[in-house]
């Protein structure tokens, strides 16, 4: 699967991936008014307006992107009716030929651990039958535990030819207070980053690992160093557009081709129709909005890797 994502990459010259992390706040009126009309004010309408809203902006912008990372919180609010609209969404997402990457988080140990790679990416076994469940292509994993955490992922990577991004270096303010301690002399998560580097090396595609990273835009010297240290790691960057990140933070995450990291924007992409520059779109146009924001972010990154 990371052959394909860099292919894709390649294809539309666009490293970036659309978080679609949908709040209500974010869904325009006549979404909202719609939903509630039929499932009332529920779970169930707050899920129909979700997978309504998620529709019409990967409708117009599934041409210009290579993949979308769905924020699994966004819908496990809304209990099982929130599930049913991740499980819809991640399956219309493959459907228009997107790579998914299941931003989830997970981190535990064992057959928890098994277990979880098994929801996101692999096949549960009932019966005689071989079953996918969320079936993302790739899912971001939390380190914490150690490689007893990650290693049934990547044997599951393995058995399906999918992949995971372990977060190393957080976009967050807080990330620092156990990330950057030192050990040995040198930060946390440089030793993460190594770890991501050994355990990429079991799970290779063509020129890249199916192991990556996830790599805040907000610390583009940090980004800098772990560019060195995983060299084969893709690294997923978070931060852009809404936390501060922009196009000229994001060189150094890059490899001198302009591959070696994908960008992730959420709320500046499927919120941009509340923002003032794509204001003149307005609530009824917000998927050409979110396509609009989708072509900024394309060309500012593009300056940025032209002129770095």
């Amino acid at each position: 699967m990371i052959n394909k994502l860099v292919s894709k990459i390649k294809e539309t010259g666009a490293p970036i991936v659309v978080g679609l992390d949908p709040m209500l706040s974010y869904i325009p009126e006549q979404i909202l008014a719609k939903a509630f009309t039929e499932y009332g004010e529920t779970p169930e309408g707050a899920a129909e307006a979700i997978w309504q809203f998620n529709k019409e902006i990967v409708d117009h912008t599934c041409d210009l992107i290579p993949a979308v990372k769905p924020q699994i919180a966004m819908y496990e609010q809304f209990g099982v009716a929130g599930l049913h609209a991740f499980e819809k969404t991640v399956k219309y997402c493959k459907e228009k030929d997107l790579i998914v990457i299941g931003d989830v988080k997970r981190g535990d140990i064992g057959s928890t651990s098994a277990a979880y790679a098994a929801a996101h990416l692999g096949k549960v076994t009932v019966g005689a039958n071989r079953i996918s469940a969320f079936d993302e292509d790739f899912a971001t994993v939390n380190p914490y535990l150690g490689s007893d955490g990650i290693k049934p992922f990547i044997k599951v990577c393995q058995e399906e030819n999918k992949g995971i991004f372990v977060l190393v270096k957080t976009s967050n303010p807080s990330s620092g207070e156990f990330q950057d301690r030192l050990i040995d002399g040198r930060p946390l998560y440089e030793h993460v980053g190594e770890k991501v580097a050994e355990w990429g090396a079991e799970h290779m595609g063509d020129s890249y690992s199916y192991v990556g990273a996830v790599v805040g835009a907000t610390y583009p010297e940090m980004g800098k160093i772990l560019r060195k240290v995983m060299p084969k790691a893709y690294i997923l960057v978070p931060g852009y557009g809404a936390q501060g990140g922009k196009g000229a933070d994001l060189v150094h995450f890059f490899n001198e081709d302009g591959l070696g990291a994908i960008v992730n924007s959420s709320r500046g992409i499927i919120a941009a129709w509340q923002q003032e520059k794509y204001e003149k779109f307005g609530a009824e146009h917000f998927g050409e909005a979110s396509r609009a924001a989708v072509l900024d972010m394309k060309a500012d990154i593009g300056q940025a890797l032209h002129n770095g």
